[in-house]
């Protein structure tokens, strides 16, 4: 994609409410095991992602989010891990969420981090990124739903698809607590998507529709303006249970299963519609990794 971004931010961005940043990174999944490594790469530079560390136990289908400096992982026991995004190395202990289950989602405006739904609940919880500390009732979802995708244009945080939503898409004001306002719909009803966003638009990839129909379905909204998604193009190969994460201009959408696990590493172009182009590959096929990003 010729990628080299001018748009880079400083470290310092978590004060300004940032929430992504030039290293994505990608965390556990499904391997043989429920994997407890994590990888990164350079979301401007296409090729093969590096070994960053490890959570502290093997998960999979699990949530992310970031302030730019501090990446937040959800595992199915309940328990909130860190990182430094800037630093690899091992995920730290931050504090327990109020719910214990997998297949959720998150958001974060920089500053607040929002996780919502998982299986059936539609719970929503919500941190504070830079105090570590156990997670606080945010509100509720529409519909309960597990393996949605989240994302943020930095004030509204939208949740999208899930095994009872459907193609239902969400939205939250993420700075003020309450229950989430129903926002439009997907162009295709699925579940174990993946999503990402920049400060405007919100693109959602992947996922499985009825019968286990894999897709290779992207598709778009423009985050402020309420209304039904739009499409946007396609991924190089249908696949669900991806995970995505972006630097502000460009997505990279990694791991998943297309009929096994998946190194595949699709990027794409936020503000231009098109099918995804190859980036490179994870160093292990991760179904259902969690991501963030950061700098």
């Amino acid at each position: 994609m010729g990628l080299i971004n001018s748009d880079v931010i400083p470290e310092s961005a978590a004060a300004a409410g940032i929430w992504y940043g030039s290293r994505g990174v990608f965390a556990g999944g499904w391997t043989t095991i429920r994997d407890p490594s994590m990888e990164y790469v350079t979301i401007s530079t296409t090729g093969t992602s590096t070994s960053f560390g490890d959570l502290a136990s093997g998960e999979y289908a699990i949530a992310g989010i970031s302030d730019s400096i501090r990446g937040v992982f959800e595992a199915s026991t309940n328990s909130l891990e860190y990182i430094t995004i800037a630093t690899t190395g091992n995920a730290t202990d931050f504090g327990d969420a109020i719910i214990s289950t997998n297949h959720r989602s998150g958001c974060s405006d920089g500053v607040r981090g929002v996780f919502g739904g998982g299986l059936t609940y539609n719970v929503m919880d919500y941190i504070t990124i830079q105090t570590t500390g156990n997670a606080t009732d945010f509100g509720d979802l529409t519909v309960g739903r597990g393996g949605g995708a989240g994302c943020s244009d930095g004030v509204r945080g939208v949740f999208a698809g899930g095994n009872a939503s459907g193609d239902t898409v969400d939205y939250i004001t993420i700075a003020t607590n309450g229950n989430a306002t129903d926002f439009g719909n997907l162009t295709y009803a699925r579940q174990n998507i993946g999503a990402c966003s920049d400060d405007t638009r919100g693109v959602f990839m992947g996922g499985y529709g009825s019968g286990i129909n894999i897709v290779d379905i992207i598709d778009y909204i423009t985050i402020a303006t309420n209304g039904n998604a739009t499409d946007f193009g396609n991924l190089t190969t249908p696949k669900y249970y991806v995970s995505a994460c972006a630097d502000g201009v460009y997505g990279v959408i990694a791991g998943g299963n297309s009929g096994s696990n998946n190194v595949d590493i699709d990027n794409i172009t936020i503000q231009t519609t098109g099918n995804a182009t190859d980036f490179g590959d994870l160093t292990v096929g991760r179904n259902g990794p969690g991501s963030c990003s950061g700098s």
